[in-house]
């Protein structure tokens, strides 16, 4: 085999693969040969007004085998719808309900749904998303409302429940099947009632820390007294024990005549050390001097 030979081999495969290949496969899918349904999808065939066929096996599916000899037209003279099958979610924020006290409240609701009859979801209704929302908002709203204000805060998982099994049959008809609901949201509406809340809140906050600091304060004026009463206790008996132990000790010091003088004189040096007394110092035997020192000390 020379090289044009191989050249133009390779171009044949290049034109058929390339070029060919898309058109063939195109003629195929055109005369309902053959329908590739992807993951998450649904394939509806509609012929002359009526379903022929509804495709939800992901793959390769073969149109002649499901519908017969319909599946050659079927793209030329019918329809066909594909449904995304996969679990969506909406939220809806602030629906307007009111209390048994008649405090005006606001409900966000959030919800999951899934097509569950493609039929159903064609034909029963023109708008399924749109009429689906607008039964979860009346239903939230007419099962919500006249609620006691307490039970609106916290149970929130029984009135979830109380709106899906309101939702669910109506939503079931319509090809739509309603999953988890949650109330996620319950809020006050009335900006002046919000703010009277905040209030209330702040001034039993201003209240509790003034108990708390008030207790505490106690506690510790209960701790002091009790020191300084315990104290005052020891100090006196502390003096109390004051006089005793002199007592003895100067008894002890008595016993001996020598020790006992010794030791008042010197208490009686430290007396007059202590105080403004001025001394004057007199060798013996000058009784002139005292005298005239008397006499100075007189005048």
């Amino acid at each position: 085999m020379n090289i044009v030979t191989i050249i133009a081999t390779a171009a044949l495969f290049f034109v058929f693969f390339f070029i060919a290949e898309p058109i063939v496969r195109f003629l195929l899918r055109l005369f309902g040969v053959y329908a590739i349904v992807q993951e998450g999808t649904c394939h509806v065939y509609v012929l002359f007004g009526n379903v022929v066929a509804i495709l939800q096996e992901p793959g390769l599916q073969w149109l002649w085998l499901k519908m017969g000899p319909s599946a050659l037209v079927v793209n030329w003279l019918g329809t066909r719808r594909i449904l995304d099958m996969r679990l969506d979610q909406q939220y809806l924020r602030s629906l307007p309900v009111n209390s048994e006290e008649g405090a005006p409240m606001g409900i966000g609701v959030w919800y999951e749904m899934q097509i569950s009859d493609p039929v159903a979801y064609l034909f029963k209704n023109t708008d399924p998303r749109g009429s689906l929302s607008a039964n979860v908002s009346n239903a939230s709203v007419r099962t919500l409302s006249n609620m006691p204000l307490e039970d609106m805060l916290e149970t929130r998982h029984i009135m979830s429940r109380t709106v899906r099994a309101e939702v669910s049959p109506k939503s079931e008809e319509w090809g739509y099947r309603l999953g988890s609901v949650y109330i996620r949201k319950v809020h006050f509406r009335d900006r002046g009632m919000t703010r009277q809340i905040e209030e209330k809140v702040v001034n039993r906050l201003r209240q509790v820390t003034s108990a708390i600091r008030q207790d505490g304060a106690n506690r510790v004026s209960i701790i002091t007294n009790s020191a300084e009463r315990r104290a005052a206790i020891e100090f006196a008996q502390a003096q109390a024990m004051r006089p005793k132990i002199v007592g003895e000790a100067l008894k002890q010091i008595t016993t001996d005549p020598d020790v006992a003088e010794a030791m008042f004189d010197i208490l009686e040096i430290e007396n007059i050390l202590k105080g403004d007394t001025k001394i004057t110092l007199l060798p013996k035997g000058q009784e002139l001097m005292t005298q005239l020192l008397g006499a100075e000390s007189v005048q």
